[in-house]
């Protein structure tokens, strides 16, 4: 039998801590209604309040694929909650790539694991795609939803093709920050409590 081969406790698994993060995506989404910036700052706030479930994550991951499987379920979940298929190939590709290099390090390593995590919160910057590609009629669509046109303004003027690297950036570099903190919480909270 395989053992690297994913079990139905693993795909439980993932499904669970998909389930969790997207939860944590929604939360802070909720902020994105008070001011537009908020919305931009996404990429700091994910990756830090999903670093802890994130990191308890990784103390079940030993396959590859975990990551990259989660990382098609938030696609696919993200493209009924009406985000659109222009984000998938990042958020995809950011769970795939994060996946080998969390397996780089036999997912043993907290070095990789920390880049892993990094690279795998690049799927938060998805959520700006439509933003950017389809500018106009993603201004018209807040605009008819009841948005003011200062709140479309200062939304464009944060997300945008020059803002969007700066933002891919700040998701990788909060996402390590986040993984260091996420790490310390766990080792503290949960593996003194036997769950880990």
């Amino acid at each position: 039998m395989n053992s690297n081969k994913l079990k139905a406790k693993d795909f439980i698994t993932v499904g669970i801590f998909t389930a969790i993060l997207i939860v944590v995506e929604f939360l802070c989404g909720m902020l994105g209604y008070i001011h537009p910036y908020i919305v931009a700052s996404y990429v700091i706030m994910i990756p830090l309040v999903g670093a802890i479930p994130m990191m308890l994550f990784y103390t079940k991951v030993e396959k590859f694929g975990m990551l990259s499987l989660m990382s098609v379920l938030i696609a696919i979940i993200m493209f009924v909650l009406g985000m659109g298929y222009l984000g998938a190939p990042l958020i995809v590709c950011a769970g795939v790539v994060a996946d080998l290099i969390a397996k780089s390090g036999k997912y043993k390593s907290f070095k990789k694991t920390i880049i892993s995590y990094g690279v795998f919160c690049l799927w938060i910057c998805a959520n700006y795609f439509p933003v950017i590609v389809t500018a106009d009629s993603y201004r018209k669509d807040l605009l008819d939803g009841g948005y003011s046109a200062e709140y479309c303004d200062d939304l464009f003027r944060a997300i945008n093709e020059k803002t969007i690297a700066v933002l891919l950036i700040l998701c990788f570099v909060f996402g390590c920050i986040g993984a260091v903190i996420g790490k310390k919480v766990v080792k503290k909270h949960f593996e003194k409590a036997g769950i880990v």
